[in-house]
């Protein structure tokens, strides 16, 4: 089938975009010449000591990595830059930045710009506190803490002191966080006191007393007044004020390379949540690269994702500093007062790189939404997507909204190394319902079912050479046995990622859905992705969550599709056989479920993804607290109702 392109690089890209300019630092410096990207990424895949050298120095990184191997072992004990030490927060405060360093709006209180000379004022502030409270390096401070300026604060701060930082978003429910901070034992919590979402009042006072006492480890709470300035702080407790109090010298511990930076968690919907160590040279480095000549953020731009700070796109968001960018964070209900509120803001406060998630641009396009009446939104040069697949239809959708010259960037990655490794990149084009590329450095590769790399047939999405910010491991997995299991067990010295993965032979990636939610009817394996693309395509459907029942017996086994409707629409036999019609015309016949179950609500976890194993576990006989934590759910009642169908 012919590819349907949607923007092509102009012919001056090379010059106008960042990744042209490190390909003349190539030439300039190391007399490397490549003509097109994909010989640039099979060098970049191979070449792992230079590529990794000429990325620190082209970014800039302080200061120049010693002499001697940059990775040392293979996977899973690859070890990088044995002998550098570095400083995440020292580079994104260094001097050489100014002006706005972060925008940020929020529904609780009134929007704030952020200088960087104030933003290296504030974290020498927040520095002195935490060292007054007894915080040295390798000590662990936890947030619960929404996307705002005070958070990125405490990060940097954490940092600099060679401390491991690890947040929350305060939507979480306290098992949830428990679950996460209960195994790294913080000594230091940052908590508010509450937050409005949209025209809802939300108090968080009970949830952090229950915090503070489930958390034997803590010595401190600070409490940011951020509903209420003027609330009472509980026993003990501390405010954000008298954290910030005294002044300081804005100074950097060096650390080395693989030094833990924060604790990041996996979703949490199979067991208790996978505590993510992540290294300060391994985020510097990967993030500066991909920011920078991938999703082409310079000086001058504004970049922002709606996320919060228990997403890894947080994680990444704020790295827009690395490249000098200003950063914009909101805090809120995107859907307040309607969907187009995220673009308005967008259009006042002049974002360059606009992102979210496909769930919410697919819902932009389900809408109707008019761009162009929301304001002036011809600064955008990117609109990026990820958390899950984006159909054809919503690249299209994009560019009818905003033009030909926009690039859409639709990536995918992972909490597991904090980053995308398959994305977009201003030399190739952009292909409807396709990934552009893989990342630079990220040798990912598509293995079918004895192991084999394949092309342009799905298969499991594996990286075959490291990456520096791979994780340094889990925390209190001291053997690494938990890491391996989790990653490497499947085919030895390769990173099994999860995810279903087609790789074209024009270098585009195409992402089928997660691997262990497999469809698996006569034999053939079905990514879900390209299922939900059709079945939520309908105006009838708003979400939707498959699962395979299959048979004990090696039958086909039972395919049930549920579905959450539209206001107003009813499930009959009509739209029934609508559905069908419609899988297996796109589709094939295999993808026609054998039942088709209304539900009151898909469960999903806060960060957007669907349930379907723990869905297929409990029609299996699981009980609904046994296969997730609700406080990790959108909605924690949404898995009674498969138990009820159990019943």
């Amino acid at each position: 089938m012919t590819p349907e392109v949607l923007w092509q690089p102009p012919p001056d890209v090379r010059r106008r975009a960042r990744i042209g300019r490190y390909l003349e630092h190539l030439e300039t410096h190391h007399d490397l010449r490549f003509d097109s990207y994909n010989d640039l990424w099979q060098w970049s895949t191979t070449d792992l000591d230079r590529f990794w050298r000429t990325i620190w120095d082209f970014t800039g990184v302080e200061p120049a990595p010693p002499d001697g191997p940059a990775v040392t072992g293979a996977m899973p004990a690859a070890r990088w830059f044995p002998r550098a030490s570095v400083n995440y927060a020292q580079h994104m405060l260094r001097p050489a930045l100014d002006g706005v360093a972060i925008v940020a709006r929020s529904q609780t209180r009134d929007p704030i710009e952020v200088t960087f000379e104030d933003l290296r004022a504030q974290v020498a502030r927040a520095r002195t506190g935490l060292r007054r409270l007894g915080v040295v390096r390798g000590d662990r401070v936890a947030a619960y803490l929404p996307n705002t300026p005070e958070a990125l604060v405490a990060m940097l701060a954490t940092a600099s002191l060679g401390a491991v930082w690890s947040s929350c978003a305060p939507e979480f429910g306290v098992r949830a966080v428990v679950d996460r901070f209960g195994q790294i034992e913080p000594k230091i919590l940052l908590v508010v006191d509450g937050y409005r979402y949209g025209d809802r009042v939300i108090d968080r006072a009970h949830e952090v007393a229950e915090l503070r006492g489930a958390l034997p480890s803590l010595e401190t709470t600070v409490v940011l007044p951020y509903l209420d300035a003027a609330v009472s702080l509980p026993d003990g407790a501390i405010g954000w004020n008298d954290l910030v109090s005294d002044s300081g010298p804005l100074e950097f511990e060096p650390v080395p390379f693989e030094h833990p930076l924060y604790v990041l968690f996996s979703s949490g919907t199979t067991g208790l949540p996978k505590a993510i160590v992540h290294g300060h040279g391994g985020i510097l480095l990967e993030h500066a690269k991909y920011l920078a000549l991938h999703h082409d953020i310079d000086v001058g731009d504004r970049l922002f994702w709606f996320t919060t700070t228990g997403w890894m796109m947080w994680n990444l968001l704020v790295s827009g500093l690395l490249v000098g960018s200003t950063i914009v964070l909101f805090d809120g209900d995107p859907a307040y007062r309607d969907l187009g509120a995220l673009w308005t803001m967008a259009a006042e406060t002049g974002i360059t790189s606009f992102g979210a998630s496909a769930p919410y641009l697919m819902a932009c396009r389900r809408a109707g939404l008019d761009l162009k009446s929301l304001g002036d939104l011809s600064r955008l040069h990117t609109v990026g997507s990820t958390g899950a697949p984006l159909p054809a239809d919503g690249f299209r959708w994009v560019y009818e909204q905003l033009g030909p010259d926009v690039v859409v960037a639709s990536i995918s990655g992972g909490t597991d190394v904090c980053t995308a490794f398959v994305g977009s990149v201003p030399l190739e084009p952009v292909v409807a319902g396709e990934i552009s590329c893989r990342c630079l450095g990220a040798r990912v590769e598509a293995f079918d079912e004895v192991g084999d790399s394949v092309t342009d047939a799905q298969g499991e999405l594996v990286l075959t050479a490291p990456m520096p910010s791979m994780p340094v491991g889990f925390w209190g997995d001291e053997d690494g046995k938990r890491y391996r299991a989790a990653y490497f067990d499947s085919y030895p010295g390769v990173w099994r990622h999860g995810d279903w993965i087609t790789i074209t032979e024009r270098g585009t990636c195409i992402i089928s859905g997660r691997s262990d939610a497999t469809l698996n009817r006569g034999g053939v394996r079905i990514g879900t992705a390209e299922l939900y693309d059709v079945v939520e395509s309908l105006p009838e459907i708003t979400d939707s969550l498959v699962v395979h029942l299959e048979d004990s017996d090696g039958g086909s086994g039972e395919l049930i599709l549920f579905v959450q409707l539209a206001p107003g629409v009813e499930l009959d036999d009509g739209l029934r056989a609508h559905i069908a019609a419609r899988l297996r015309a796109d589709l094939s016949p295999r993808h026609v479920p054998d039942d088709v179950v209304e539900v009151a609500s898909v469960p999903r976890t806060l960060t957007g993804k669907r349930l379907e194993v723990p869905v297929k576990r409990i029609l299996r006989g699981a009980s609904p607290d046994d296969v997730a934590s609700r406080d990790a759910l959108t909605d924690p009642t949404s898995l009674d109702e498969f138990a009820s169908m159990v019943r």
